[in-house]
């Protein structure tokens, strides 16, 4: 019997002096997607509550939409306005327009041989001095004046018959994109006015009630993603070059008798956060590294927040104590 005492003391002292597999803690954590204001406008329906579980695609809040329909219908209009102007010069000049210069040109032309001829009546009568000097100048002027008005008519109907320069057309078609974009620009911002899920999701928070009016890119809603949560920790030093992505650990849930399966799926390079000294000997143990641990289904419905306990399979390889 006294052997038998012996014998389950040693067991105990021995799984006492057992080492602790090592581990991290930290918490479990959802991809948090926050949906932002695109306009400074008034909340006028809200259709889910806080909690929820949505689709991808649900409808959410919806903001008022006035002010950006008139904005739209503005860009719309400027935008067929500048598409008008391209097609007003892609098709040339009208048919009326060139023979209206045409006209034009002919009459400066039959002014401009009237101011000739007189001009040549009178040179020799200014000559023999039977008409004063300064008349013979007047219809020199007139001459030369009725001559540059034929060149310039001439110089407009070559233009109207050329019709609008490729220059021209290239403006004007840059001119009718860049009206275009505005418009799918307004209509994107119109779109938005109306706030849907972007994937499957637990409504975890609405910053904002009915009727608030919320700056541009303030958040209306907060979804938590995914289908099941994962478990944010942070690495000790000691066991940051033991961890490594891929490696299988076993998460204790604070509340929850059983264990979970995890696979560690992330962890950061650096510390999670910068020392204001040299960390050495001892001190480095302080440095800590964020790790990310994806959980299976069967952690569905654990929620977000609740404090995490994960043990890894081995630790780092520590040194015998050497002899005195």
């Amino acid at each position: 019997m006294k052997f038998l005492r012996t014998a389950v003391v040693v067991v105990v002292v021995m799984a006492g002096c057992a080492e602790d597999p090592p581990q991290a803690l930290g918490t479990l954590e959802y991809d948090r997607v926050a949906l932002p204001a695109p306009a400074a406008e008034r909340i006028v329906a809200i259709d889910v509550r806080e909690g929820q579980q949505v689709a991808a695609g649900a409808k959410l809040l919806t903001l008022e939409r006035t002010r950006t329909q008139a904005q739209t219908r503005a860009a719309e209009a400027e935008a067929q306005r500048q598409r008008d102007a391209l097609a007003e010069l892609e098709a040339g000049t009208r048919s009326e327009e060139i023979a209206q210069a045409r006209a034009n040109l002919a009459a400066v032309q039959a002014q401009a041989r009237d101011a000739a001829a007189y001009y040549a009546r009178l040179q020799p009568l200014g000559s023999r001095q039977l008409v004063a000097a300064s008349d013979v100048d007047r219809a020199r002027a007139a001459t030369g004046n009725a001559a540059a008005q034929v060149r310039a008519a001439q110089a407009v109907l070559e233009q109207l018959e050329r019709g609008a320069r490729v220059e021209q057309i290239a403006q004007a078609r840059a001119a009718a994109e860049g009206a275009q974009a505005q418009v799918v620009a307004q209509q994107a911002t119109l779109d938005k006015l109306d706030v849907v899920a972007p994937r499957a999701g637990r409504i975890d928070s609405l910053p904002y009630r009915l009727g608030d009016q919320a700056p541009v890119g303030a958040p209306l809603a907060i979804l938590l993603v995914g289908d099941a949560p994962y478990a944010r920790i942070y690495v000790p030093e000691p066991l940051r070059a033991s961890v490594k992505v891929g490696d299988r650990v076993q998460v204790h849930v604070d509340g929850r008798d059983a264990v979970l399966s995890g696979r560690v799926r992330m962890i950061r390079s650096e510390p999670s956060f910068t020392p204001y000294y040299a960390l050495i000997g001892e001190d480095a143990a302080r440095l800590s590294y964020l790790a990310e641990i994806s959980l299976g289904k069967d952690a569905a419905q654990l929620p977000a927040g609740l404090p995490v306990r994960v043990e890894f399979a081995s630790g780092p390889t520590s040194a015998k104590p050497g002899k005195d």
